[in-house]
């Protein structure tokens, strides 16, 4: 008798139920130690987590969970993790030996996820030699005041309405000054379409170097990006001028850098500006695809005064999305159905109103970089998750949120 193997039901349910609260205790206490990336199903089926901290995808790609919701449970649980860390460790680079230099996109003055991991892969670079160190190139103004524990060593940037908007002739005009000032031995341009791209092959084809673009891995003084249209992959000798994809490297997690400014140089030559940025075209939010919003005011089963969300929608100036329960419902389209059985978004910032967070839901935001939940529940998973949450009524809440923004513009309009 003593022979048999005795199963527990519940627990292999809470095993893989990765929001349940004893998820990592019972985790613990059937792999007897921290939670696994991977466990056996009730069908005897190995199943694995494709959240995990630097798990592999199918096409050789790392995926990174940025929720902080998959990774340790609940989002809450991986906070008071991160809280109860210990300190990182400080670094200071006196005198620099060689410099990676790093050419972020920086939307909004703040750096994106694609920059963190950028800087994350010019951070293994810089390190793999003694007094190696990051410098940040930025245009415009900037606003991020997190550099340091990016892992950024130094700081240049560019100031002025001549590098705002669309100005590819004289962001190259200083890179040239850095490059002949500083002479980094890699230079790493984010290969997005937010401008990266594009410097970084202008910028090689002024240099007369031959760049390495798509890029996920840089190991052992070799990188390997994507070819064939994402087919296959194409391993090469590690150039000066690297294009990298988001998720290349872990963002730098455990350690803080001086983040020092140093000068521009002192004297660049006049670069021809042929091109005329007019700005930005105003686009009305409401037809901007939930994929491509950058705010997006997503209601749940939570609102009950329909016409107050869309209006706090239109006031705010944010994309309308939905929770599978409004849809089923009939209060919103499919189309704006937002989660793992509806679309996978990456905005800036996500307000949800309403949700509680089931798990497709929460696997369809983990890439947003900030989440706001306005609900009544304090213990539901979307405040879990959540970087801040409103415990409160979600209408008075979108209420005063309108009124705020409207009193706003009031006094805007009366002081001019």
């Amino acid at each position: 008798m003593n022979d048999i193997v005795r199963r527990d039901p519940r627990s292999e349910w809470i095993a893989r139920n990765r929001l349940h609260p004893e998820h990592d205790a019972v985790l613990a206490r059937m792999g007897g130690g921290a939670p696994a990336a991977q466990w056996m199903g009730p069908n005897g089926v190995i199943r694995r987590d494709p959240h995990a901290v630097g798990f592999i995808g199918p096409n050789g790609i790392r995926r990174i969970d940025r929720s902080g919701a998959q990774s340790a449970g609940a989002g809450g649980a991986a906070r008071r993790e991160a809280a109860a860390a210990p300190a990182r460790r400080r670094v200071d680079i006196d005198t620099p030996a060689f410099f990676i230099a790093v050419v972020a996109d920086m939307p909004g003055g703040r750096l994106s996820a694609h920059d963190r991991d950028l800087l994350g892969l010019a951070r293994q670079l810089a390190d793999a030699e003694t007094d190696g160190a990051v410098l940040l190139v930025s245009f415009g103004d900037p606003r991020e005041t997190g550099l340091g524990e990016a892992g950024v060593d130094r700081v240049l940037n560019f100031a002025g309405e001549q590098f705002e908007g669309y100005a590819p002739e004289l962001r190259l005009t200083a890179l040239g000054g850095v490059e002949r000032q500083h002479a980094p031995r890699h230079w790493l341009f984010p290969d997005s379409p937010l401008g990266g791209a594009e410097l970084g092959r202008r910028f090689a084809a002024r240099l007369g170097e031959r760049p390495a673009t798509q890029v996920w891995q840089i190991a052992d003084g070799r990188c390997t990006g994507r070819g064939a249209a994402g087919a296959s992959d194409i391993t090469r000798e590690l150039p000066r001028i690297v294009l990298a994809l988001p998720e290349c490297a872990e963002p730098v997690a455990d350690t803080v850098h001086a983040a020092e400014a140093i000068a521009p140089p002192a004297a660049l030559p006049q670069a021809l500006r042929r091109v005329e940025d007019l700005g930005a075209v105003a686009v009305d939010p409401a037809g901007v695809a939930l994929a491509e919003a950058e705010f997006i005011l997503s209601a749940g089963n939570g609102i009950h005064d329909w016409d107050g969300f869309h209006q706090a929608a239109r006031v705010l100036g944010a994309t309308e999305g939905a929770s599978r329960v409004a849809v089923d419902n009939g209060f919103m389209p499919r189309h704006r159905q937002v989660g793992a059985t509806g679309t996978w978004v990456t905005a800036r910032v996500y307000l949800s109103a309403g949700i509680s967070g089931a798990v497709q839901h929460l696997q369809g935001i983990q890439q947003c970089d900030k989440v706001v939940a306005i609900n009544t529940d304090a213990g539901c998973d979307m405040v879990k998750r959540a970087d801040l949450a409103v415990i409160a009524d979600t209408g008075e809440v979108l209420a005063a949120l309108v009124e705020l923004v409207e009193g706003g513009r009031k006094e805007q309009r009366n002081a001019a």
